[in-house]
């Protein structure tokens, strides 16, 4: 097993290391402002109607209007709120997504002010569960504002986010361990330099259709976004929130993004080097280049994320569990066992991965298959019947169960003349099975 050479960090005088973690807050803030520009803009060019177009030259300066609003608002704290935690969840929510961008590495070593230093805060030899541990704090953030909010659909909101966050960690998870397995360490600086020759998203490309759809569900985002489901949840956890409180609760999210897009290109898209064939020029892969290299892979998974959006409908709650339960998580299991038989036996090139994963994909297929056919041809007859209005609300059927017939009868007597004026009596209604008439 290789080590990665962690020397270059920790040399830093202590103003550089200010300036650094400076520059990395100031580079979410403004890919934030820049993001959420770019999506309604994104949005309404594929919806095929027009953008913001008012603030500024071409809109521009839309989401720094945005933000001076928000921050002018009056802040709301409603009455029976657990007033604590309720300021305490929105800085719950941002502050884990910031920290998380502390190991990602955006470059090589560089001169800055003649300090020979690499443009990351800092490493370690777990740099992957460290992010991992802490971008799981920040669901503490969301459960406790729906949970302090003192309101129901708050708290709906906030339970489910709890379960999806569960279930699609663990998908996630599982797609990193194959990145360990070939790269030999879990430093986000040593995976990245691991991948100088081939990038791991042809190497692994199931764990990376994995980890896409796991970093979806973990962001909230549609077509996962549960938790903050408007036409059921009223807003989701944030509903009591107004002002900075829920200006917050959008940075966290868009920061959320722009970390797990970043992770997403140290593991799988080489990092900071340069993509074929600019990797063929020479010194692509040094000095400030590969900074470039790095934000452009970066906003392309965002603009997949703005593009899944303006696409997919939102899933239910019950398909979406089981896409996580049912199939991310056995597959991502499967797949583990392929590569460490591949990386035992020292089939390690493109060919024998790209095989195992055609033939994991067509197995998926197929048992997808096998799974729905007995529903398809389960006769109408044989499905069980259920009240809808037992719980004393109507709800749609399950698979597998189906609604009685109701047969009603209408009793319409001629309307008689009286004074001149159709006068309209009961109509007598009578249903099968029911003792009503």
């Amino acid at each position: 097993m290789s080590y990665p050479d962690l020397s270059v960090f920790g040399l830093d005088p202590w103003w550089l290391i200010l300036v650094k973690a400076l520059a990395i807050f100031v580079f979410l803030l403004l890919t934030v402002l820049v993001a959420i520009l770019a999506e309604r803009k994104i949005l309404g060019r594929m919806q095929m109607r027009y953008g913001p177009n008012r603030v500024g030259p071409f809109g521009l300066l839309q989401s720094l209007a945005d933000g001076i609003k928000l921050a002018l608002k009056e802040g709301l704290i409603p009455a029976g709120v657990d007033k604590p935690i309720y300021l305490l969840a929105p800085i719950m929510s941002v502050v884990p997504a910031i920290t998380a961008f502390a190991v990602i590495p955006m470059g090589p070593v560089v001169s800055v002010f003649g300090h020979a230093t690499p443009l990351q805060l800092t490493d370690l030899p777990v740099a992957v569960l460290y992010i991992l541990a802490v971008t799981s704090i920040g669901v503490y953030g969301i459960v406790l504002a729906g949970w302090s909010s003192g309101s129901t659909y708050p708290l709906l909101g906030g339970l489910r986010s709890t379960a999806q966050v569960i279930s699609y960690e663990i998908a996630m998870a599982l797609s990193f361990a194959a990145v360990f397995l070939y790269a030999g360490t879990m430093s986000t600086s040593g995976i990245v330099a691991a991948q100088d020759k081939t990038w791991y998203v042809f190497l692994l490309l199931p764990s990376f259709a994995v980890y896409v759809t796991a970093m979806v569900g973990e962001t909230n985002r549609a077509p996962f976004d549960l938790p903050e489901a408007e036409g059921e949840l009223v807003g989701g956890f944030h509903t009591e929130y107004s002002s900075l409180a829920f200006a917050m609760f959008m940075l966290a999210e868009y920061v959320n993004m722009t970390t797990v897009s970043a992770l997403a290109t140290t593991l799988f898209l080489g990092g900071w080097h340069a993509p074929w064939p600019l990797s063929l020029i020479p010194g692509a892969n040094a000095g400030w280049w590969p900074l470039i290299w790095f934000i452009a892979k970066v906003w392309t998974f965002l603009f997949v994320f703005m593009w899944l959006r303006a696409t997919l409908p939102r899933m239910r709650y019950d398909q979406f569990m089981a896409l996580g339960w049912k199939l991310l998580i056995p597959v991502s299991l499967v797949w583990i066992m392929i590569v460490a038989v591949l990386h035992t036996t020292g089939h390690t090139g493109i060919i024998p991965n790209l095989i195992a994963a055609v033939l994991l994909l067509v197995a998926v297929r197929t048992s997808m298959r096998a799974a729905r056919r007995p529903r398809m041809n389960q006769p109408v007859g044989g499905a069980a019947e259920f009240d809808p209005l037992a719980g004393g609300f109507p709800v749609p059927p399950l698979p597998g169960q189906r609604i009685p017939e109701v047969w009603v009868t209408i009793e319409v007597a001629p309307a008689p003349i009286r004074n001149g004026k159709h006068v309209h009596e009961k109509v007598a209604i009578a249903r099968r099975g029911s003792s009503d008439a």
